[in-house]
C-alpha cells in the first residue's frame, strides 16, 4: 500500500478533478490556499507563494480563488501565468518563495483540473507534509464560506518570470545548435504553448533549424484534445507526413515529453532513458552506473542498459517516487515510460521542454539519429488495460483477482512481469503485461481486467 492510499484529496500528482466538482469546488480550493499558508507561517515569517496555471478555462478562477485564500491566511502572492509545471519548480526555488503551486490537471481533459504543491526547494512537499495540509483542508472546508470566484478579481501575471525559465532552459543545455534539423513539436494545446514559441525562437536566431510548432492556440477546451504527450501518434505522424527529423509532443502542464522518428515510430520514456543513460555513462557522469525506472518500464530497456554496464533499478509509478529511490543511491537519471524524465543535477523535477533540449543536444553531438541510438532495444510485446472501479479496494484482499495474476504469473514465469496497480489520480485499475508471447499476454491482462471489473467496475 501506498502513502497515498489512505488520502482523501492527494493522489501521486496532487489534487484532480472534475473543475468546480468536489473536491476541486471553491469551498475546497479556497480551504487549500488557507492550509498552505497556515503551514508556511510556522516559521513566523510571512510566507511567499508562486502560482502558475495551465490553459484549461476553469484554470483562472481556480488561481483566483487560491490567491484570495492566501492572502487571506497573510501570504504574499505571485503569478507567472500560464507557465509549465517545472517552470514554477525552478521559479519557486531560484527566486526565494516559500511554496509553489501549479493550477492544472496535466494529461486530463479540459473538464479536469488540479492543484500541485513544491516546496521552497523545488521538489514536490513530502507525503508527510501533504497529508497535514489535507487534514486542515478537511477542516477549514467543514467551517468556512468561500467567496463566489466570480467576485474575485483575476490574478496579475508577472511577466518576467516566465522570461527567467526561458533563460534557464537555453542555459541548461549551453551550445545547443538545431542548425540542419528539421523538428515538429506538439505543444499539446497546454502550458508548453505559452514557452515554446519564444523558447525555440531564442535558440533559432537566424532559422538554420526548420521548426514547425503544433497545437499552440489553446481556446480553454482543446487541451491534450487528441494530442499532446497523451495521443504521440498525432505527432509521430505530421512527423512522417513533412519528412522530419523528429518529433517532439508535450502533455498539458509540460512535464513529460515523448518523442516521434523519421520513421514515424512512438518513442517512449523508454527509449530516452537508454539514449540519455548511455551519453551520461560515456562522459563520465551516470553515478554508480545506475538508472532508476518504474515498475512499467519494459523488460528489453532493462536488457539493453545491462548489455551497456548500467544496472536498472525499478521505483513505483510516480515521478516522486523514482525522485525518492534516485535520492536514495545517488542516481544521476531517472524517469517513466510515459516521458517524464529527471535529471537532478539540471532540474529538481520532470521537465518536458527540458528533456526535449536535452534529446536534441544528445543527437547534436553525436550526428547520429534517434532510430541508430536506439537500435538494440528490443521491446517486449506490452497491453495495458485500464479498468474503471467504483472503490480501490486493496487487490492483495480480493481472492478473484489474485486468483487471475497467480494463473498468470506462473504460466509467463521468466518470460514475462504482471504489473497492477491503481492510478494515482484517476479510478482506474490498470493491469499491464508484458511477455514474449503476445498471445498469452493479452489473454493473461484480459482475464485479470475481467476479474477487477466483477468485483470493482465502476
Amino acid at each position: 500500500m501506498t502513502a497515498t492510499d489512505s488520502r482523501k484529496l492527494f493522489g501521486t500528482d496532487g489534487i484532480r478533478a472534475v473543475a468546480g466538482e468536489s473536491p476541486l469546488d471553491p469551498t475546497t480550493i479556497f480551504a487549500t490556499g488557507l492550509a498552505l499558508a497556515h503551514s508556511l507561517r510556522k516559521n513566523g515569517k510571512e510566507p511567499r507563494v508562486l502560482l502558475g496555471r495551465d490553459t484549461r478555462e476553469s484554470s483562472p478562477w481556480i488561481a483566483a480563488t487560491l490567491a484570495a485564500a492566501l492572502r487571506e491566511a497573510g501570504a504574499h502572492v505571485e503569478s507567472a501565468g500560464v507557465v509549465t509545471t517545472p517552470a514554477v519548480a525552478f521559479l519557486t526555488h531560484t527566486h526565494g518563495f516559500h511554496a509553489g503551486v501549479v493550477v492544472s490537471a496535466s494529461h486530463n481533459p479540459w473538464q479536469d483540473n488540479g492543484i500541485k504543491l513544491f516546496g521552497g526547494d523545488g521538489f514536490k512537499l513530502p507525503d508527510a507534509v501533504e497529508l497535514a495540509i489535507e487534514e486542515e483542508i478537511l477542516q477549514q472546508a467543514a467551517r468556512i464560506q468561500a467567496p463566489d470566484p466570480g467576485s474575485l478579481p483575476p490574478v496579475e501575471d508577472n511577466p518576467t518570470l516566465q522570461s527567467d525559465y526561458i533563460q534557464f532552459l537555453i542555459d541548461a543545455v549551453p551550445g545547443l545548435s538545431l542548425a540542419s534539423l528539421k523538428i515538429v513539436a506538439d505543444c499539446a494545446n497546454g502550458a508548453a504553448a505559452a514557452i515554446a514559441p519564444e523558447l525555440f525562437r531564442r535558440l533559432n536566431p537566424t532559422d538554420r533549424a526548420d521548426m514547425t510548432l503544433l497545437n499552440i492556440a489553446p481556446n480553454g477546451r482543446n487541451i491534450n484534445a487528441g494530442c499532446g504527450a497523451l495521443h504521440p501518434e498525432y505527432v509521430a505522424k505530421e512527423v512522417k507526413a513533412r519528412g522530419a527529423d523528429l518529433g517532439l509532443t508535450f502533455d498539458g502542464d509540460a512535464d513529460r515529453c515523448m518523442l516521434a522518428g523519421a520513421p514515424g515510430n512512438v518513442i517512449n520514456g523508454d527509449a530516452i532513458l537508454l539514449m540519455a543513460g548511455r551519453d551520461l555513462k560515456t562522459r563520465g557522469l551516470l553515478k554508480g552506473n545506475l538508472v532508476v525506472a518504474t515498475t512499467m518500464s519494459n523488460m528489453g530497456l532493462e536488457a539493453a542498459l545491462k548489455r551497456s554496464g548500467i544496472g536498472m533499478l525499478r521505483a513505483p509509478v510516480g515521478d516522486r517516487y523514482v525522485l525518492e529511490e534516485m535520492q536514495k543511491h545517488d542516481a544521476a537519471l531517472g524517469g517513466e515510460q510515459s516521458g517524464h524524465i529527471l535529471f537532478p543535477h539540471l532540474a529538481t523535477t520532470g521537465d518536458g521542454l527540458l528533456t526535449a533540449l536535452v534529446v536534441l543536444d544528445l543527437l547534436a553531438r553525436s550526428g547520429k539519429s534517434i532510430e541508430e541510438l536506439t537500435a538494440d532495444l528490443k521491446v517486449f510485446p506490452q497491453t495495458i488495460i485500464n479498468v474503471r472501479v467504483s472503490e480501490k479496494k486493496p487487490l492483495a484482499a480480493i481472492a478473484a483477482v489474485q486468483a487471475a495474476i497467480r494463473v498468470a504469473e506462473e504460466a509467463l514465469k521468466d518470460t514475462g512481469r504482471v504489473v497492477i496497480r491503481y492510478s494515482g489520480t484517476e479510478p482506474l485499475a490498470r493491469v499491464m503485461i508484458e511477455a514474449e508471447d503476445e498471445a498469452a499476454m493479452k489473454k493473461h491482462a484480459e482475464a485479470i481486467a475481467e476479474a477487477i471489473r466483477t468485483e470493482l467496475g465502476g
